[in-house]
């Protein structure tokens, strides 16, 4: 498995219950994940921004957890190719240039405005919504997907979540069309 290589952007890395499904997925081995300590320091500086109740040496300890765990995922010496690139908002350049030193096939970002097709294409990366991500990493593999999917959900002790409290936690996320293709088979989650 696990053929398919995604950067994820900070725009789903911010939202926690995003980015435990992901980072499940790619420890699981569907796909390899892909960020850089820039991708890292944006999610973290924006959580805690708006999460006074969470602390930078939390969210290091998760990064520290994250880089831990996926196999490879960290990108460097990639600097020198984001002043060549040209996006609509410059700041997303460290992005596209981690994302083509990476060798990536996606970039997984909420924000698919900044990534235009006409200028990924050049690249040969695709810009893709999560829920587009996820849908097609469910239909790759489902016993694997729902299988991480069931790990997630039951490591959410405080409080514990019920199948149909995730799946709701999961459409506030914007995973509509992922929600809609693993709720059949909710015994498995």
């Amino acid at each position: 498995m696990g053929n398919l290589t995604a950067f994820l952007d900070a725009s789903v890395l911010y939202p926690a219950p995003l980015r435990d499904l992901l980072m499940e997925l790619a420890v699981s081995d569907l796909y390899r994940a892909k960020w850089s300590n820039a991708v890292h320091a944006e999610w973290i500086n924006a959580v805690l921004k708006n999460r006074h109740d969470l602390t930078r040496a939390q969210l290091e300890r998760t990064r520290d957890l994250m880089n831990a765990n996926a196999r490879d995922a960290v990108v460097t010496d990639f600097e020198q190719l984001i002043d060549v690139l040209e996006l609509p908002d410059p700041d997303d350049r460290h992005v596209l240039a981690a994302a083509i030193k990476s060798r990536a096939d996606l970039i997984v970002t909420a924000n698919l405005k900044d990534f235009p097709a006409e200028t990924l294409d050049r690249w040969g990366i695709e810009a893709q919504h999560p829920d587009e991500f996820l849908t097609h990493q469910f239909h790759l593999s489902q016993p694997v997907f729902l299988q991480a999917v069931r790990t997630v959900r039951l490591r959410l002790k405080n409080p514990p979540k019920s199948i149909h409290d995730y799946l709701d936690i999961l459409r506030t996320q914007g995973l509509l069309s992922t929600v809609r293709a693993i709720e059949p088979f909710d015994q498995f989650i």
